[in-house]
């Protein structure tokens, strides 16, 4: 068996430590390995490498991805995923492990059910908002990361009694903004799963600006329903004038940075699994995260099930904290 190994759609910290674990433990067992390049654009493009055990020495403490990730409109055409297979075919690669999002593992899906390929998946991306585990990889460092800025704009907004609106990534999942807000102590929290117009969000402000609070920070999810921080910082700046308001837009600052032990040791498990998974006969299927063991779900139910994993004790949680 020769295995091939791509990243695909944004990339996120551990993946790296990911690709490491799929190619050691596939030579381990006696098989080869190809690294595809630019994720379904390298299939097309026939963007290929053979890889050793030194071609993964020193990444895992890497973000981003050594296999590079890329957009591929041609994939989604029959005649993208035929000249795919012709190259896959060609170069000797008789599976296929995949990380990503939901749109790597809807590609996976068609792709394998059309040419017969078996393919594993395994959830990269720091939104979290995959169904089948618990935690994606790179998740918790970009939570991390936000924590870290949440902390800088703290010290600021005390020093000036400035109210600051972070808008963190998230544009169908609050799970970044939820934690990393409660980790940080956010006066308020905008998420895309749970409505809260403005007038609700001005109460809580007038509540905390009456309890003399030297320093105000609500958490705004991208994908929130009032159109992000710069909108919504407006707004509340139009009916608390006495307010000094300031925007930090933390965008593509939470891929980036080295992955954390947690997401160094999850892609490692991950990786592995997905593997071993392989070589048990499985197919489309991603590798998860389910309490403390990985569990592998159907790509068809990961991809038709949503998932809401923002804690109803956490949001309430979150309203208490925050007087």
């Amino acid at each position: 068996m020769k295995v091939g190994v791509y990243t695909s759609g944004g990339d996120a910290p551990g993946m790296n430590a990911c690709i490491r674990a799929v190619v050691r433990t596939a030579l381990h067992a006696g098989k080869s390995v190809v690294g595809i390049y630019q994720g379904y654009q390298g299939m097309i493009d026939a963007n290929f490498e053979e890889m050793t055990s030194r071609s993964v020495s020193n990444i895992i403490q890497l973000g981003g991805t050594i296999l590079k990730t890329a957009r591929c409109a041609a994939f989604r055409t029959a005649e993208g995923r035929q000249q795919a297979y012709e190259h896959i075919k060609a170069a000797g690669i008789d599976a296929l492990i995949g990380i990503g999002g939901d749109g790597t593992f809807s590609g996976a899906e068609v792709f394998s059910r059309e040419f017969d390929i078996p393919v594993i998946c395994i959830p990269g991306t720091i939104d979290n908002d995959l169904y089948g585990s618990d935690f994606t990889l790179g998740y918790d460092t970009a939570t991390n990361t936000v924590i870290e800025a949440i902390d800088k704009i703290r010290d600021t907004a005390a020093s000036h009694d400035r109210l600051f609106f972070v808008e963190v990534m998230g544009r169908d999942s609050g799970c970044i903004a939820l934690n990393a807000g409660i980790a940080g102590g956010a006066e308020a929290i905008l998420l895309p799963e749970k409505s809260m117009g403005i007038d609700t969000l001005c109460s809580q402000l007038e509540t905390a600006a009456n309890s003399k609070k030297a320093s105000t920070i609500v958490i705004v999810a991208e994908g929130e329903e009032n159109g992000g921080a710069y909108k919504v910082a407006k707004e509340v700046k139009e009916r608390f004038d006495f307010y000094d308001t300031k925007v930090t837009i933390l965008g593509h600052l939470q891929r980036g940075g080295s992955p954390s032990s947690f997401d160094r040791v999850l892609a490692s498990r991950l990786g592995y699994a997905a593997v071993k998974r392989l070589l048990a006969g499985e197919s489309r299927v991603m590798v998860g995260l389910w309490g403390n063991e990985i569990k592998a779900t159907p790509l068809e139910e990961v991809l038709n099930r949503k998932v809401f994993k923002l804690s109803e004790d956490m949001l309430e949680m979150m309203e208490v904290l925050s007087i």
